[in-house]
């Protein structure tokens, strides 16, 4: 008897441990009385894989299929959710920035500045707007929450000026200089220089992965492609018609194609960035200089500096479907889409003028007087999680 209840008992214990073994657990109740659950074993977690390879330390990708996703209507960062909204005009003839409130289509302040202000630049903390006085060789800082300068930077000829994605470095496009130099991107020291064969660096966009980004060479007519992480020039071409001059370049959503406005050829380049064949052109007007692309990421406004026109482009269908005529001329030049992405604001550039634009139907909403020669306006703030440069391009 006795030595069929020890057998009993061990068998028992075995059975016990071998349920405790396959996740299951004993424990008192609230009551004092013993209680069995069963308790599943969680699976390994694996690591989220981002939907894009993209360059290291850069934000991930939010759509494949859409660089442009973090760009919506007011879906603003909550860095910039405190910043007043204005429309920063810097005036290349005048040696200031004329400060505009959207809400009421009136100047409300006029900041001196150093020379030849080109473009009013967000920084890719979304922190700091950067005035590049090319001719100055240096960089204001102006506080978006206050709307006050501080002390001029000295960076040599500050044509232009980007931001890599992971923010990592600021790309000055030092167009004079024939050189890209890659600085650090708070203080602005000098980190590494890439000199180039084309004349007159100036404008860019990045690929989707932020890899690569592709320059146009204003004054000689080309264009290059640029390794991000190794900070070099990686292909080059000439485009093919003579007295070609490159502006202004955008990404497709996809991050496919590259649309390079060419002022000379009235219209757009468009090149496949993977593989830097030669591009297709298409006509928009004369002058072609602007890109800027809607907060549905459907359709690019087209600025034809020379004719006083905008051209709305349509990606899905690789075509134009409108051209907007301001009503009493002008040269429609830089500029950006409101945070709402209602109104299409563009610097006049031989007119000392801004208008105002409704992205509905392109009937001018206003006309404001500025400086002497407006150029690379800021719209700010505007959606985006970090800015990439120029005079606002967001990721």
């Amino acid at each position: 008897m006795h030595r069929n209840l020890a057998t009993s008992a061990l068998l028992t214990g075995a059975a016990l441990a071998v349920l405790a073994a396959c996740g299951t657990d004993t424990r008192s109740g609230a009551d004092g009385t013993g209680r069995t659950t069963e308790r599943a074993v969680p699976a390994p977690v694996k690591p989220a894989r981002p939907v894009v390879d993209g360059l290291p330390g850069m934000p991930p990708v939010l759509d494949p299929k859409d660089v442009y996703a973090a760009d919506r209507p007011n879906r603003l960062s909550p860095v910039v959710k405190g910043f007043p909204p204005r429309v920063y005009v810097p005036n290349t003839e005048s040696d200031t920035v004329s400060v505009i409130d959207p809400k009421t289509y009136r100047v409300i302040e006029t900041i001196r500045v150093g020379r030849q202000p080109q473009h009013v630049v967000p920084s890719w903390d979304l922190k700091t707007l950067w005035v590049n006085n090319d001719r100055g060789n240096t960089l204001t800082p102006i506080d978006p929450a206050t709307g006050k300068a501080g002390k001029p930077v000295e960076v040599h000829d500050p044509y232009n000026l980007y931001f890599t994605p992971n923010g990592k470095y600021a790309v000055v496009m030092a167009s004079l200089d024939r050189e890209l130099v890659f600085r650090d991107p708070h203080t602005m020291k000098r980190i590494k220089t890439e000199p180039v064969t084309c004349y007159g660096v100036n404008h860019a966009d990045f690929s989707l992965d932020g890899k690569y980004f592709i320059v146009s060479c204003e004054f000689s007519g080309e264009l290059l492609k640029v390794d991000t992480e190794r900070m070099k020039v990686v292909a080059q071409q000439k485009l093919p018609l003579k007295g070609a001059m490159p502006q202004d370049v955008k990404v497709s959503p996809d991050g496919k194609l590259f649309y390079i406005a060419d002022m000379m050829a009235h219209g757009m380049w468009i090149v496949d960035g993977a593989t830097f064949d030669k591009p297709r052109f298409l006509h928009t007007g004369k002058g072609c200089h602007g890109l800027y692309v809607s907060r549905d990421s459907r359709e690019m406004y087209v600025t034809n500096r020379g004719e006083g026109t905008v051209s709305v482009f349509d990606f899905t269908k690789g075509e134009l479907t409108r051209k907007w005529r301001l009503p009493d001329g002008g040269s429609p030049d830089m500029g950006g889409v409101s945070a709402d992405g209602k109104v299409l604001w563009l610097s006049g550039r031989y007119n000392s003028e801004v208008y105002a634009i409704d992205t509905a139907d392109g009937r001018q909403i206003a006309r404001i007087k500025v400086g002497g020669g407006p150029h690379g306006l800021a719209v700010y703030p505007q959606p985006g999680r970090y800015s990439l440069g120029h005079t606002g391009v967001f990721r």
